[in-house]
């Protein structure tokens, strides 16, 4: 089927048509995933929840903002994939699949977050990347299992100091957002391991050689006045990182040295729960 066809089937809400999106999607696959990513729905067929044995479930790059509340029928989902669509408010039925380790939120058009979110205890993994987040939601930081928050490409100034209640986090991406100072919430969480704050305002970079299980930190395109002092072994990319000396004065100028290594990105492909 074309994209032009789904696209003009996809504005004709009668049940005949939905299904047509669905194709020969009869019964629950044997790998129990279904992956309806760039059908250019704007709802989901109500059929699908009917698969209540379902583990993953791909909605992206559809036309939804909503979902039907027969979606909680679906307690074994482990992985559910919204990014991409249209949701200015996460839909509540999504807070009910108890069993999600893995959420992913990014490219939608959300401000906030419900309190509902922290029903989900078992999530390690949150995306929410692209968005209209002016701040983390401090529902975020009653998630006691996640070990993954992207939130990058958001609108954040700062990040709430009960963040380092999330001791099970070890990956945190920021890139991308308003940060005119280093968090200082993180500064108080050892068991950090990935830290991102590419592409904000931040000029002056404290120490972190007192983080044990940090691995790598990413702090390029920022007007630092310095680099991130870390323990021995972790990696930095950005300006002045550990192939390159800081800036010195030399006959009273500065110069800077800058690093022609592109930063690492977080991982475009979607994971898998542990």
């Amino acid at each position: 089927m074309g994209n032009s066809l789904k696209a003009i089937v996809a504005f004709v809400p009668s049940n005949k048509c939905q299904k047509y999106l669905l194709e020969d999607l009869e019964e629950m696959p044997v790998d129990k995933m279904v992956d309806l990513s760039g059908r250019q729905m704007r709802r989901l067929p109500v059929h699908i929840c009917s698969f209540r044995e379902l583990v993953k479930l791909y909605l992206s790059d559809n036309n939804l903002n909503h979902l039907p509340p027969e979606l909680e029928q679906l307690q074994n989902l482990q992985i559910l994939a919204l990014d991409f669509n249209n949701f200015k408010a996460l839909p509540l039925v999504v807070c009910t699949l108890k069993q999600l380790c893995i959420l992913y939120l990014g490219n939608n058009k959300l401000c906030s977050l419900p309190l509902e979110l922290r029903l989900l205890q078992n999530l390690k993994t949150l995306w929410i990347e692209s968005n209209c987040l002016q701040y983390l939601p401090e529902v975020v930081c009653e998630l006691s299992l996640l070990k993954t928050l992207h939130a990058g490409s958001n609108a954040l100034r700062t990040l709430p100091p009960q963040l380092q209640c999330l001791q099970e986090l070890r990956t945190i991406w920021l890139s991308g957002n308003l940060l005119s100072e280093f968090p200082p919430v993180l500064l108080d969480m050892p068991f950090l391991e990935v830290i991102d704050v590419d592409r904000n305002s931040i000029r002056f970079f404290p120490s972190l050689a007192h983080l044990p299980g940090l691995k790598l930190v990413i702090y390029d395109h920022n007007p630092c006045r310095n680099a991130p002092k870390v323990a021995k072994g972790v990696r930095r990319v950005g300006r002045w990182s550990e192939e390159t000396p800081e800036p010195r004065k030399r006959s009273g100028a500065v110069i800077e040295i800058t690093l022609d290594e592109k930063p690492l990105l977080p991982p475009a492909t979607k994971t898998e729960p542990e």
